[in-house]
């Protein structure tokens, strides 16, 4: 078998075993993810100082004011 094929066989087992909610259950608590995060997280936020996280807070704080101040 392929390792889709083992994958759909196990899922199959977990779901008539534990029932749809105890197979989704398990696999949360298995699943291991993938990729860096660490990396990634750098790549999202890059490294601002606190004056660019603070004038990036307080431009979106006037965003979702809007222009009437409400």
């Amino acid at each position: 078998m392929t390792l889709d094929q083992v994958r759909a066989v196990g899922i199959d087992a977990l779901s008539r075993s534990l029932g749809p909610v105890g197979m989704i259950r398990f696999l949360q608590q298995t699943e291991m993810g993938w990729g860096d995060y660490t990396s990634d997280r750098e790549t999202w936020l890059g490294d601002p100082d606190l004056r660019e996280l603070f004038n990036s807070i307080k431009a979106s704080e006037s965003e979702d004011i809007g222009t009437d101040g409400v």
